[in-house]
């Protein structure tokens, strides 16, 4: 047998190590078994086919969920805050480091070409310990030039499994601004909500006022007349001093309101003193998880996607800690000139380059590249158990925001037909008041009731409202009608 096909064997049994070597250098991710369910729920209570078929209609808005309440003003406000919001920015910024980090984790897996230059002039001592030739001169010159390459041999994929960390690492990150997109847009959408609310709220109570104030005027003039006393009169005036009153902690908490709103929209300070939020009217959309969409569609939830890319870099990382078993080989390799005169440096005599391999085996290093591994493997333990919790609460959040819009959906039903029956209670109560068949403290306890009724309707709409945003921020944004498949 010939030197060369002996060479050529040895080679290719060398390769196939390396290749076996490299195969065992970490294991390939897989995205963990799980026992989901198939779909979501048919229908929530109360609702019909009809309001179903306008659900999926609407709710093809996707990642703009808001659009659903047709309100041009919460629309701005919702760019405004992407756009200017400082948890965005930050997120933002954050991914951009991850991008930049891949990509210094994947130039190692690159040869390093470099330039040296030298130029030194040097005095020797001649008291030293050695003595020195008398034809060597004290002061020397030095000319050095040269081209330098390194590059170090991923046979075992440590470096390969290092840039697959990165690039899950980046996603983690992009997945991580989105969650906060996403959070930023709900709490937008809701405190937006609250603020319409409050304003809401302070009309029902300034009619309250004008109509008790109305009230007072009469009693005036009754009390001239002796059908009633000072001491009803007083009781009137304090009632309206109740309102009044009602009237101002309103106002404070319509205040905090639009300051935390303002906050959010990521507005300047000067703003934040002075600047008030714009109102809309938003609509109460009936929408509904419509029959047929696929429960794993959750899994695209921004939170569950960095969770899980997580847990896809901290497993790569596991093959980086094993590689560090294998030797390293490194190539080295110079080329250039080295001359005592500058003016020589690029002549043949003053050539010089060198290659040269290394390589270095881990022998001994008391169970530290074991423990490595060991610490990798637990850190990807820990994030598998993250990832599956955070996916069981994931589904929590769909079923608690599932029940809480069909039951905030039920609760303004009935505040609205309550509101109505006290409404027709109440002008019936003051007409007997004005007529005298009804005590005044008759017509307060209609009133309270009325009022009372009045706000609940208001806070039910407000609840409707944040339970159709909790639940497209369950479900991580909207769903397209393709995803919408009826099932068998």
């Amino acid at each position: 047998m010939s030197r060369a096909v002996r060479t050529m064997k040895r080679s290719g049994v060398f390769l196939t190590a390396c290749v076996l070597a490299a195969c065992a250098s970490g294991p390939d991710y897989k995205r963990p078994d799980m026992v989901l369910p198939e779909s979501w729920p048919a229908k929530q209570a109360g609702q019909n086919d009809q309001d179903e078929k306008a659900a999926v209609k609407t709710s093809s808005a996707s990642e703009q969920w808001w659009h659903l309440y047709a309100d041009t003003t919460l629309d701005q406000l919702e760019d405004e805050a992407l756009a200017h919001n400082s948890d965005i920015q930050v997120a933002a910024a954050r991914v951009l480091e991850m991008q930049a980090q891949a990509g210094i984790t994947g130039a190692d897996q690159y040869p390093t070409v470099s330039a040296h230059v030298l130029q030194s002039r040097t005095e020797n001592t001649l008291a030293g310990a050695f003595p020195r030739p008398a034809t060597l001169p004290r002061t020397q010159n030095l000319s050095h030039a040269s081209l330098d390459a390194s590059y170090e041999l991923d046979l075992w994929g440590k470096l390969r499994r290092a840039s697959e960390a990165a690039r899950a690492d980046l996603l983690s990150a992009e997945s991580a601004r989105d969650t906060v997109r996403l959070t930023l847009t709900t709490q937008v959408a809701q405190q937006y909500f609250s603020l319409v609310s409050l304003d809401a709220q302070e009309v029902a109570l300034q009619r309250l006022l004008a109509s008790r104030q109305e009230r007072i005027g009469l009693n005036r003039k009754q009390l001239e007349v002796g059908v009633i006393s000072e001491y009803d009169l007083h009781q009137a005036e304090a009632d309206v001093a109740a309102v009044q009153s009602q009237l101002s902690s309103l106002d404070l908490a319509r205040n905090k309101q639009e300051t935390a709103l303002t906050l959010l929209l990521g507005r300047s300070p000067r703003d934040v003193m002075s600047s008030s939020v714009q109102r809309g009217s938003p609509l109460l959309p009936a929408t509904t998880v419509p029959d047929g969409l696929p429960s794993d569609l959750l899994l695209r939830r921004p939170d569950l996607k960095d969770a899980e890319q997580r847990l896809v870099s901290l497993n790569a990382r596991i093959g980086v800690a094993r590689a560090q078993y294998f030797p390293s080989i490194s190539l080295t390799s110079y080329v250039g000139g080295e001359s005592v005169a500058f003016s020589d440096l690029f002549t043949g005599p003053a050539r010089i380059f060198q290659f040269a391999a290394n390589v270095t085996q881990p022998i001994f290093n008391a169970g530290r590249l074991g423990y490595l591994v060991d610490a990798a493997e637990a850190r990807r333990d820990q994030a598998l158990i993250q990832y599956k919790q955070a996916v069981a609460n994931a589904f929590g959040d769909v079923r608690n925001a599932l029940a809480a819009q069909d039951s905030a959906r039920q609760v303004l039903s009935y505040e609205t037909a309550r509101s109505e029956a006290l409404e027709s209670a109440y002008k019936q109560a003051e007409l007997r008041y004005k007529a005298g068949i009804a005590s005044r403290l008759e017509l307060l306890d209609v009133e309270r009731n009325y009022l009372q009724a009045q706000l609940n309707r208001l806070d039910a709409e407000r609840a409707q409202r944040s339970a159709v945003a909790d639940l497209f921020k369950a479900l991580g944004g909207g769903w397209q009608k393709q995803d919408v498949a009826k099932a068998p």
